[in-house]
Protein backbone atom coordinates (compact mmCIF):
# COMPACT_ATOMS: atom_id res chain seq x y z
CA UNK A 1 0.00 0.00 0.00
CA UNK A 2 1.05 3.61 -0.56
CA UNK A 3 1.12 6.37 2.05
CA UNK A 4 2.19 10.01 1.81
CA UNK A 5 4.17 11.81 4.50
CA UNK A 6 4.69 15.58 4.57
CA UNK A 7 8.31 16.45 5.43
CA UNK A 8 9.24 19.99 6.43
CA UNK A 9 12.40 21.26 4.74
CA UNK A 10 14.94 23.48 6.42
CA UNK A 11 16.09 25.84 3.66
CA UNK A 12 18.82 27.91 5.29
CA UNK A 13 20.08 30.34 2.62
CA UNK A 14 18.08 32.84 0.59
CA UNK A 15 20.04 31.66 -2.46
CA UNK A 16 18.56 28.15 -2.19
CA UNK A 17 15.10 29.65 -1.65
CA UNK A 18 15.49 31.65 -4.86
CA UNK A 19 16.50 28.51 -6.77
CA UNK A 20 13.42 26.64 -5.55
CA UNK A 21 11.13 29.56 -6.44
CA UNK A 22 12.64 29.77 -9.93
CA UNK A 23 12.10 26.02 -10.37
CA UNK A 24 8.47 26.32 -9.23
CA UNK A 25 7.77 29.15 -11.69
CA UNK A 26 9.42 27.28 -14.59
CA UNK A 27 7.53 24.07 -13.77
CA UNK A 28 4.18 25.93 -13.59
CA UNK A 29 4.89 27.59 -16.93
CA UNK A 30 5.74 24.22 -18.52
CA UNK A 31 2.49 22.69 -17.27
CA UNK A 32 0.52 25.58 -18.76
CA UNK A 33 2.33 24.99 -22.07
CA UNK A 34 1.24 21.34 -22.06
CA UNK A 35 -2.46 22.17 -21.48
CA UNK A 36 -3.21 23.40 -25.08
CA UNK A 37 -1.80 20.14 -26.51
CA UNK A 38 -3.99 18.11 -24.15
CA UNK A 39 -7.07 20.13 -25.14
CA UNK A 40 -6.37 20.02 -28.88
CA UNK A 41 -5.84 16.25 -28.93
CA UNK A 42 -8.28 15.49 -26.08
CA UNK A 43 -5.57 13.40 -24.50
CA UNK A 44 -4.51 12.85 -20.90
CA UNK A 45 -2.55 9.67 -21.41
CA UNK A 46 1.02 10.24 -20.28
CA UNK A 47 2.76 8.40 -23.13
CA UNK A 48 0.52 9.74 -25.92
CA UNK A 49 0.67 13.34 -24.65
CA UNK A 50 4.46 13.05 -24.39
CA UNK A 51 4.62 12.27 -28.12
CA UNK A 52 2.40 15.26 -28.91
CA UNK A 53 4.15 18.01 -26.97
CA UNK A 54 7.55 17.03 -25.52
CA UNK A 55 9.67 18.51 -28.31
CA UNK A 56 7.85 21.87 -28.37
CA UNK A 57 7.77 22.28 -24.58
CA UNK A 58 11.43 21.28 -24.28
CA UNK A 59 12.45 24.05 -26.71
CA UNK A 60 10.53 26.78 -24.86
CA UNK A 61 11.15 25.68 -21.26
CA UNK A 62 14.28 26.14 -19.16
CA UNK A 63 13.61 22.81 -17.43
CA UNK A 64 15.69 19.72 -17.98
CA UNK A 65 14.38 16.77 -19.97
CA UNK A 66 13.17 14.76 -16.98
CA UNK A 67 11.40 17.71 -15.36
CA UNK A 68 9.56 18.34 -18.65
CA UNK A 69 8.38 14.71 -18.46
CA UNK A 70 7.25 15.40 -14.90
CA UNK A 71 5.31 18.48 -16.09
CA UNK A 72 3.52 16.33 -18.68
CA UNK A 73 2.70 13.80 -15.97
CA UNK A 74 1.37 16.53 -13.64
CA UNK A 75 -0.91 17.82 -16.41
CA UNK A 76 -2.24 14.34 -17.14
CA UNK A 77 -2.90 13.76 -13.45
CA UNK A 78 -4.82 17.05 -13.21
CA UNK A 79 -7.09 16.04 -16.10
CA UNK A 80 -7.61 12.52 -14.76
CA UNK A 81 -8.78 13.95 -11.45
CA UNK A 82 -11.52 15.84 -13.34
CA UNK A 83 -13.23 12.55 -14.42
CA UNK A 84 -14.11 13.99 -17.84
CA UNK A 85 -16.95 12.24 -19.68
CA UNK A 86 -16.81 11.51 -23.40
CA UNK A 87 -19.61 13.97 -24.14
CA UNK A 88 -18.11 16.70 -21.93
CA UNK A 89 -16.08 19.51 -23.45
CA UNK A 90 -12.38 19.48 -22.63
CA UNK A 91 -11.85 22.12 -19.90
CA UNK A 92 -8.85 24.42 -19.76
CA UNK A 93 -6.79 23.92 -16.62
CA UNK A 94 -4.77 26.85 -15.33
CA UNK A 95 -1.76 26.03 -13.14
CA UNK A 96 -1.18 28.85 -10.66
CA UNK A 97 1.90 30.13 -8.87
CA UNK A 98 1.14 28.11 -5.75
CA UNK A 99 1.08 24.82 -7.69
CA UNK A 100 3.36 22.00 -6.55
CA UNK A 101 6.42 20.62 -8.36
CA UNK A 102 6.41 16.92 -9.18
CA UNK A 103 9.62 14.97 -8.49
CA UNK A 104 10.52 11.39 -9.34
CA UNK A 105 13.46 9.17 -8.46
CA UNK A 106 15.63 10.79 -11.16
CA UNK A 107 15.18 14.33 -9.84
CA UNK A 108 15.69 13.80 -6.10
CA UNK A 109 17.72 11.59 -3.78
CA UNK A 110 17.83 11.04 -0.02
CA UNK A 111 20.92 10.24 2.00
CA UNK A 112 20.36 10.06 5.71
CA UNK A 113 18.54 13.23 6.73
CA UNK A 114 19.62 15.24 3.67
CA UNK A 115 17.48 15.73 0.57
CA UNK A 116 19.11 16.49 -2.79
CA UNK A 117 16.78 18.34 -5.20
CA UNK A 118 17.04 19.27 -8.88
CA UNK A 119 16.98 23.01 -9.68
CA UNK A 120 17.62 25.09 -12.77
CA UNK A 121 21.14 25.86 -11.47
CA UNK A 122 22.14 22.38 -10.40
CA UNK A 123 21.22 20.30 -7.38
CA UNK A 124 20.93 21.70 -3.88
CA UNK A 125 20.99 19.87 -0.56
CA UNK A 126 18.32 20.59 2.04
CA UNK A 127 17.91 19.23 5.57
CA UNK A 128 14.69 17.31 6.32
CA UNK A 129 12.87 17.77 9.65
CA UNK A 130 10.86 14.62 10.38
CA UNK A 131 8.82 13.92 13.49
CA UNK A 132 8.17 10.51 15.04
CA UNK A 133 5.18 9.88 12.75
CA UNK A 134 7.10 10.61 9.54
CA UNK A 135 10.21 8.79 10.77
CA UNK A 136 8.22 5.63 11.52
CA UNK A 137 6.69 5.45 8.04
CA UNK A 138 9.95 6.47 6.35
CA UNK A 139 11.86 3.64 8.04
CA UNK A 140 9.29 1.05 6.90
CA UNK A 141 8.57 2.19 3.33
CA UNK A 142 10.31 2.60 -0.02
CA UNK A 143 10.43 6.23 -1.33
CA UNK A 144 8.61 6.80 -4.60
CA UNK A 145 7.40 10.03 -6.26
CA UNK A 146 7.00 13.32 -4.38
CA UNK A 147 5.56 16.85 -4.56
CA UNK A 148 7.43 20.02 -3.53
CA UNK A 149 5.06 22.59 -1.98
CA UNK A 150 5.60 26.12 -0.70
CA UNK A 151 3.04 27.15 1.91
CA UNK A 152 3.28 30.57 3.58
CA UNK A 153 6.99 30.82 2.83
CA UNK A 154 7.80 27.34 4.19
CA UNK A 155 8.79 24.38 2.03
CA UNK A 156 7.34 20.88 2.35
CA UNK A 157 8.24 17.65 0.55
CA UNK A 158 5.20 15.35 0.27
CA UNK A 159 6.84 11.97 -0.23
CA UNK A 160 4.94 8.85 -1.34
CA UNK A 161 6.08 5.64 0.37
CA UNK A 162 5.41 2.07 -0.71
CA UNK A 163 4.63 0.15 2.49
CA UNK A 164 4.03 -3.60 2.88
CA UNK A 165 0.35 -4.54 2.77
CA UNK A 166 -1.07 -5.73 6.12
CA UNK A 167 -2.64 -9.17 6.22
CA UNK A 168 -6.38 -9.12 5.67
CA UNK A 169 -8.48 -10.55 8.45
CA UNK A 170 -10.07 -13.95 7.93
CA UNK A 171 -13.83 -14.42 7.86
CA UNK A 172 -16.81 -12.54 6.42
CA UNK A 173 -18.02 -10.43 9.34
CA UNK A 174 -19.45 -7.27 7.76
CA UNK A 175 -20.14 -3.72 8.86
CA UNK A 176 -22.58 -1.84 6.64
CA UNK A 177 -22.03 1.93 6.42
CA UNK A 178 -24.94 4.04 5.15
CA UNK A 179 -24.26 7.73 4.43
CA UNK A 180 -26.76 10.55 4.62
CA UNK A 181 -27.35 14.16 5.60
CA UNK A 182 -29.57 13.91 8.69
CA UNK A 183 -27.50 11.00 10.00
CA UNK A 184 -24.04 11.38 8.51
CA UNK A 185 -23.05 7.78 9.20
CA UNK A 186 -25.32 4.85 10.10
CA UNK A 187 -23.61 1.55 10.89
CA UNK A 188 -25.20 -1.88 10.85
CA UNK A 189 -23.91 -2.43 14.39
CA UNK A 190 -26.53 0.09 15.58
CA UNK A 191 -24.36 3.19 15.88
CA UNK A 192 -25.74 6.44 14.40
CA UNK A 193 -23.87 9.74 14.01
CA UNK A 194 -26.20 12.73 13.87
CA UNK A 195 -25.45 15.33 11.19
CA UNK A 196 -27.42 18.25 12.58
CA UNK A 197 -24.39 20.19 13.78
CA UNK A 198 -22.54 19.63 10.50
CA UNK A 199 -25.53 20.86 8.48
CA UNK A 200 -25.83 23.91 10.75
CA UNK A 201 -22.16 24.84 10.30
CA UNK A 202 -22.42 24.41 6.51
CA UNK A 203 -25.47 26.70 6.41
CA UNK A 204 -23.49 29.29 8.38
CA UNK A 205 -20.61 29.21 5.89
CA UNK A 206 -23.07 29.43 2.98
CA UNK A 207 -24.77 32.47 4.51
CA UNK A 208 -21.44 34.25 5.05
CA UNK A 209 -20.36 33.63 1.44
CA UNK A 210 -23.69 34.87 0.07
CA UNK A 211 -23.57 38.10 2.07
CA UNK A 212 -19.98 38.83 1.07
CA UNK A 213 -20.59 38.04 -2.61
CA UNK A 214 -23.72 40.22 -2.75
CA UNK A 215 -21.85 43.09 -1.05
CA UNK A 216 -19.15 43.23 -3.70
CA UNK A 217 -16.95 45.81 -1.91
CA UNK A 218 -13.18 45.55 -1.78
CA UNK A 219 -13.17 44.70 1.94
CA UNK A 220 -15.82 42.01 1.32
CA UNK A 221 -13.69 40.45 -1.43
CA UNK A 222 -10.65 40.51 0.84
CA UNK A 223 -12.58 38.80 3.64
CA UNK A 224 -14.00 36.24 1.20
CA UNK A 225 -10.48 35.42 0.03
CA UNK A 226 -9.24 35.13 3.62
CA UNK A 227 -11.95 32.68 4.68
CA UNK A 228 -11.82 30.67 1.44
CA UNK A 229 -10.98 27.06 2.12
CA UNK A 230 -11.91 27.32 5.79
CA UNK A 231 -15.06 25.23 5.34
CA UNK A 232 -13.16 22.64 3.26
CA UNK A 233 -10.45 22.27 5.92
CA UNK A 234 -13.05 21.94 8.68
CA UNK A 235 -15.05 19.35 6.70
CA UNK A 236 -11.93 17.30 6.00
CA UNK A 237 -11.17 17.30 9.74
CA UNK A 238 -14.73 16.09 10.45
CA UNK A 239 -14.42 13.32 7.83
CA UNK A 240 -11.16 12.19 9.44
CA UNK A 241 -12.95 11.93 12.79
CA UNK A 242 -15.92 10.05 11.29
CA UNK A 243 -13.69 7.59 9.42
CA UNK A 244 -11.69 6.95 12.60
CA UNK A 245 -14.93 6.23 14.49
CA UNK A 246 -16.03 3.82 11.77
CA UNK A 247 -12.73 1.91 11.87
CA UNK A 248 -12.92 1.79 15.66
CA UNK A 249 -16.46 0.38 15.51
CA UNK A 250 -15.39 -2.25 12.96
CA UNK A 251 -12.54 -3.39 15.20
CA UNK A 252 -14.89 -3.40 18.19
CA UNK A 253 -17.35 -5.88 16.62
CA UNK A 254 -14.60 -7.86 14.87
CA UNK A 255 -15.68 -6.96 11.33
CA UNK A 256 -13.41 -7.92 8.42
CA UNK A 257 -15.22 -6.17 5.57
CA UNK A 258 -16.76 -2.69 5.28
CA UNK A 259 -19.80 -2.42 3.00
CA UNK A 260 -20.15 1.02 1.40
CA UNK A 261 -22.58 2.54 -1.10
CA UNK A 262 -21.43 3.07 -4.67
CA UNK A 263 -22.46 6.73 -5.02
CA UNK A 264 -20.59 7.47 -8.24
CA UNK A 265 -22.34 10.08 -10.45
CA UNK A 266 -25.01 10.64 -7.81
CA UNK A 267 -24.74 14.41 -8.27
CA UNK A 268 -25.98 14.07 -11.87
CA UNK A 269 -29.03 12.14 -10.61
CA UNK A 270 -30.05 14.60 -7.89
CA UNK A 271 -33.54 16.02 -8.39
CA UNK A 272 -35.18 18.56 -6.10
CA UNK A 273 -35.53 22.22 -5.27
CA UNK A 274 -32.66 24.68 -5.54
CA UNK A 275 -32.24 24.66 -1.76
CA UNK A 276 -32.12 20.85 -1.68
CA UNK A 277 -29.63 20.70 -4.55
CA UNK A 278 -27.42 23.26 -2.80
CA UNK A 279 -27.38 21.14 0.34
CA UNK A 280 -26.70 17.83 -1.40
CA UNK A 281 -23.99 19.20 -3.70
CA UNK A 282 -22.05 20.22 -0.56
CA UNK A 283 -22.20 16.62 0.68
CA UNK A 284 -18.59 15.34 0.88
CA UNK A 285 -19.35 11.61 0.69
CA UNK A 286 -16.50 10.86 -1.75
CA UNK A 287 -13.89 12.36 0.56
CA UNK A 288 -15.22 10.36 3.51
CA UNK A 289 -15.16 7.10 1.52
CA UNK A 290 -11.62 7.78 0.28
CA UNK A 291 -10.35 8.40 3.82
CA UNK A 292 -12.21 5.37 5.13
CA UNK A 293 -10.87 3.12 2.37
CA UNK A 294 -7.19 3.86 2.96
CA UNK A 295 -7.58 3.61 6.73
CA UNK A 296 -9.38 0.28 6.35
CA UNK A 297 -6.51 -0.98 4.22
CA UNK A 298 -4.02 0.01 6.94
CA UNK A 299 -6.03 -1.99 9.51
CA UNK A 300 -6.34 -5.08 7.32
CA UNK A 301 -10.04 -4.55 6.51
CA UNK A 302 -11.58 -5.22 3.13
CA UNK A 303 -13.92 -2.73 1.41
CA UNK A 304 -16.85 -3.62 -0.85
CA UNK A 305 -19.06 -1.18 -2.78
CA UNK A 306 -22.72 -2.05 -3.35
CA UNK A 307 -25.33 -0.44 -5.60
CA UNK A 308 -27.47 1.58 -3.16
CA UNK A 309 -30.70 1.23 -5.20
CA UNK A 310 -33.69 0.30 -2.97
CA UNK A 311 -31.54 -0.11 0.15
CA UNK A 312 -33.74 2.43 1.94
CA UNK A 313 -36.94 0.61 0.93
CA UNK A 314 -35.90 -3.03 1.29
CA UNK A 315 -36.41 -4.84 4.57
CA UNK A 316 -33.14 -6.07 6.05
CA UNK A 317 -34.93 -9.06 7.65
CA UNK A 318 -37.09 -10.57 4.91
CA UNK A 319 -35.79 -8.82 1.78
CA UNK A 320 -39.18 -7.49 0.61
CA UNK A 321 -40.11 -3.86 0.05
CA UNK A 322 -41.43 -2.03 3.11
CA UNK A 323 -42.55 1.50 3.89
CA UNK A 324 -40.33 4.35 4.96
CA UNK A 325 -41.68 7.48 6.61
CA UNK A 326 -38.90 9.89 7.55
CA UNK A 327 -36.72 8.00 10.04
CA UNK A 328 -39.10 5.09 10.57
CA UNK A 329 -39.09 1.92 8.47
CA UNK A 330 -41.84 -0.70 8.78
CA UNK A 331 -42.40 -4.00 6.99
CA UNK A 332 -45.24 -6.56 6.90
CA UNK A 333 -42.92 -9.12 8.47
CA UNK A 334 -42.96 -7.08 11.69
CA UNK A 335 -39.60 -5.40 11.25
CA UNK A 336 -39.60 -1.85 12.66
CA UNK A 337 -36.30 -0.02 12.72
CA UNK A 338 -34.67 3.33 12.14
CA UNK A 339 -34.66 3.79 8.36
CA UNK A 340 -30.90 4.53 8.12
CA UNK A 341 -30.07 1.57 10.37
CA UNK A 342 -32.24 -0.66 8.19
CA UNK A 343 -30.45 0.64 5.06
CA UNK A 344 -27.01 -0.14 6.52
CA UNK A 345 -28.09 -3.71 7.33
CA UNK A 346 -29.65 -4.07 3.88
CA UNK A 347 -26.24 -3.23 2.41
CA UNK A 348 -24.82 -6.26 4.24
CA UNK A 349 -27.71 -8.39 2.95
CA UNK A 350 -27.03 -7.30 -0.63
CA UNK A 351 -23.30 -7.91 -0.19
CA UNK A 352 -23.92 -11.54 0.82
CA UNK A 353 -25.71 -12.20 -2.47
CA UNK A 354 -23.33 -10.14 -4.62
CA UNK A 355 -21.12 -13.12 -5.59
CA UNK A 356 -23.82 -15.70 -6.17
CA UNK A 357 -26.71 -16.05 -8.59
CA UNK A 358 -30.02 -14.58 -7.45
CA UNK A 359 -32.30 -16.25 -10.03
CA UNK A 360 -32.67 -19.51 -11.89
CA UNK A 361 -30.64 -19.94 -15.06
CA UNK A 362 -32.65 -20.36 -18.27
CA UNK A 363 -31.89 -23.69 -19.90
CA UNK A 364 -32.42 -24.77 -23.48
CA UNK A 365 -35.58 -26.85 -23.90
CA UNK A 366 -34.93 -30.07 -25.80
CA UNK A 367 -37.98 -31.85 -27.15
CA UNK A 368 -38.17 -35.57 -26.55
CA UNK A 369 -37.92 -37.87 -29.56
CA UNK A 370 -41.04 -39.69 -30.64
Amino acid sequence: MKRTISIKLKVKSTQDTGKLLALKDAFTSACNQVVPFAMENRCWNRVALHNFCYTEVRKKSSLGSQMVCNAIFATCKAYKNRNINKSEEMPKIQFRKNSSVHFDKRTYSIKGNVLSLYTLEGRIKVEMKMGEFQQKYFSEGIPKEAELICRKGKWYFNLVLDLPDPELGQGQTMLGVDLGENNVVAMSSGKLVNGGEIRYRKDQYLGIRRRLQSNGSQSARQLLKRISGKEARWMRHVNHQLSNETIKEANKIGANVLILEDLKNIRQRIRGSKRMRTRLHRWSFAQFQTLLEYKAQAHGLGVMYINPAYTSQTCSSCGYLGERHRHRFTCNCGNQRHSDLNASRTLCRFALSADRATCAVNRTHVAAKR
